[in-house]
């Protein structure tokens, strides 16, 4: 049975059976029994179904990937060890030494050191290009041996949207995949594989575990790119590892994501815990009614720092005057998400003293749970960044990232009015 999305946070990927718990239990175990070689074997060779060892799969991070994958609207899922090993294994699965990506510059700090230092050091070559850049821009981004497209819906800390299906269209012309990172909206207020993204990633540390709890990731597969295209010999040719199975053929619309879990996650084993999983999945339980109240918050926040005089600038989607409005009606029309980029008035010092004013909000490297949170970016999460890859990022020195939590709103705007009252 088909249910809405608010309800699928809470049923889908797991349905207890007769004199099953009604919770999704802890399998806290590493290996699992069998009784013989033959019907153990069977499962290493990926002929049957079952778990056999945690790095691969176990029982509750299998519900809870279903859940995600179900939210998605994907055909399967992957639960990894934090939302970097996500990023990580997503391009991984797809990119090799002498291969080329092109990236959005309006990334997480931690992705944009991923492409441009790390993956390149591996042989993976990268073009950054901003995520408002025209299709004749996009399109001169592309080399003979480029594999993939990645983006983030919504840019952390930016705050820009993403034209999915300008991205998308590119990508497939070019004939690869685009891959979206879909952290701050959730699929509760976008799902890119409708608007022609192929795999979706997330830091589920964030928004899906709500309370800061659990660090993890996941990589989501739409199951509707076609790997048999030409670029990617390694979803069609035998894979000797596994006796010269061939992913494209044998898993057909799930290959990408039977190859991140028995290839990438097999030989680099950055797994999630089953107790993480079971933490996260308390959280996707009440995603829905907390991206609501975060996305309310943040809107009353938006406003009234639009309005005051000590702040320069604010950056939110749902904002009429901001200038990705138009795209977030049409990507997200019911909810960016709770996280506010603004600035201060008079530059860094004015706005390092607002961050120090707060009261209530923590000053934290974390963002997206239910407590309002604040950092200033340029001297935390991008301070590794050039000056001029700080703009290409489109972060300024005064610019301060608020993450608008779920507490009462009169009391979150009390916090900032005196914050502010002693600038």
């Amino acid at each position: 049975m088909k249910y809405h999305i608010d309800t699928e946070c809470i049923h889908a990927g797991y349905e207890p059976k007769n004199g099953e718990p009604r919770v999704v239990p802890i399998v806290q175990s590493t290996t699992f029994k069998y009784d013989s070689a033959d019907a153990l074997g069977k499962i290493f060779d990926i002929k049957d179904d079952g778990f056999f060892y945690t790095r691969i799969g176990n029982p509750t991070l299998d519900a809870v990937e279903k859940k995600i994958a179900a939210l998605e609207g994907g055909v399967g899922a992957l639960l990894t060890s934090s939302g970097q090993a996500a990023t990580t294994l997503s391009v991984l699965n797809i990119c090799h030494s002498g291969d080329h990506a092109i990236c959005s510059s309006a990334v997480y700090g931690g992705t944009f050191n991923l492409f441009n230092k790390t993956f390149k050091e591996m042989g993976i070559d990268c073009t950054f290009v901003r995520p408002d850049c025209t299709v004749e821009e996009l399109d001169r981004a592309f080399q003979d041996n480029t594999r993939c497209v990645f983006a983030e819906t919504l840019s952390n800390p930016s705050l820009i949207v993403t034209d999915l299906e300008k991205f998308s269209k590119e990508a497939h012309a070019h004939g690869v995949p685009l891959i979206v990172d879909n952290t701050f909206p959730t699929p509760i207020n976008c799902r890119p594989f409708e608007f022609g993204a192929d795999i979706v990633v997330h830091s589920t540390t964030k928004y899906m575990d709500g309370h800061a709890v659990q660090v993890g990731g996941a990589i989501v597969d739409s199951g509707n790119f076609d790997w048999a295209n030409g670029k990617f010999p390694a979803f069609t040719e035998p894979d000797e590892s596994y006796h010269g199975m061939v992913y494209q053929k044998d898993f057909g619309k799930a290959a990408y994501i039977t190859k991140a879990r028995v290839h990438m996650m097999r030989d680099l084993g950055a797994q999630a815990a089953p107790m993480n999983a079971f933490l996260l999945n308390l959280g996707l339980e009440t995603l829905a009614l907390r991206m609501e109240r975060h996305c309310s918050n943040a809107r009353a926040v938006a406003e009234y720092l639009n309005a005051s005089p000590k702040i320069e600038w604010v950056n939110y989607p749902d904002l009429k005057s901001d200038r990705c409005h138009a795209l977030a009606q049409k990507y997200m029309p019911h909810g960016t998400s709770g996280v506010v980029s603004f600035g201060v008035k008079g530059g860094r010092e004015p706005a390092v003293k607002f961050m120090e004013g707060l009261r209530m909000a923590s000053i934290v490297t974390h963002v997206a749970d239910l407590r309002t949170c604040v950092l200033h970016p340029a001297s935390t999460t991008h301070r590794q960044l050039t000056d001029s890859q700080l703009r290409e990022a489109g972060i300024s020195p005064n610019m301060i990232r608020m993450s608008v939590g779920i507490e009462n709103i009169e009391d979150i705007l009390d916090d900032i009015k005196g914050a502010l009252a002693a600038l």
